[in-house]
């Protein structure tokens, strides 16, 4: 027993080696670019996941906000404005309509956390492709961090990083996990942060 439980340990430790010695360092440093141009232009950053990338979400505003000084939102942080969305109108309108409500413009970015990417044919993540659809109509930017092969985000992105796929059966798991690892390594850039992190100034 002890073996079968090391040994899925090990794999999936292994596993996140690889995707970390995979990661395209390019499409993250497209990624902090575009952030820098965006905090210049006092743009607003909206990210949008769904279910573990909701909460990816909420904890990635904080830090562009307090780290990046990067005036961030998620729809997740309202419950009741979302679940009202929802229950009058629909699930798939439901970001494109906070969005709008949220005055999106030309100076502004999405940035999509999903495992997918969002895909109306397949009716998975239909919220995500209609916000980005949204945000391509007024000319915001668009980037995300995602997995497997991406789905309409990386399709029609500014800057997408893909999270490696080294293992079907823990595509969720690692991409969620590299959603933070990434978004981290972005804020604490030199070039992005505009604030010390606590622990990093106490002796």
């Amino acid at each position: 027993m002890n073996n079968e439980l090391n040994g899925y340990i090990e794999t999936y430790l292994k596993e996140a080696a690889e995707i970390s010695r995979r990661l395209p360092r390019p499409a993250i440093l497209k990624m902090v670019e575009e952030l820098i141009a965006l905090r210049r232009a006092d743009g607003r950053l909206f990210i949008l996941g769904v279910g573990g990338s909701a909460a990816n979400a909420s904890h990635a505003v904080n830090d562009f906000r307090k780290i990046a000084d990067i005036e961030s939102y998620t729809p997740t942080d309202n419950v009741a404005e979302l679940t009202a969305r929802i229950n009058d109108d629909g699930w798939d309108s439901s970001y494109a309509a906070w969005l709008r409500a949220s005055r999106l413009g030309a100076k502004d970015a999405l940035l999509i956390f999903s495992v997918g990417g969002g895909n109306e044919q397949k009716r998975v993540s239909v919220n995500l492709v209609e916000a980005i659809r949204l945000a391509r109509s007024v000319s915001a930017k668009v980037l995300g961090i995602v997995g497997r092969d991406g789905g309409y985000t990386a399709q029609v992105a500014d800057a997408c990083v893909v999270i490696p796929n080294v293992n079907g059966a823990t595509v969720t798991p690692h991409t969620e996990a590299f959603q933070a690892v990434v978004w981290h390594l972005i804020v604490s850039h030199p070039a992005l942060r505009a604030n010390e992190m606590k622990w990093e100034t106490v002796r």
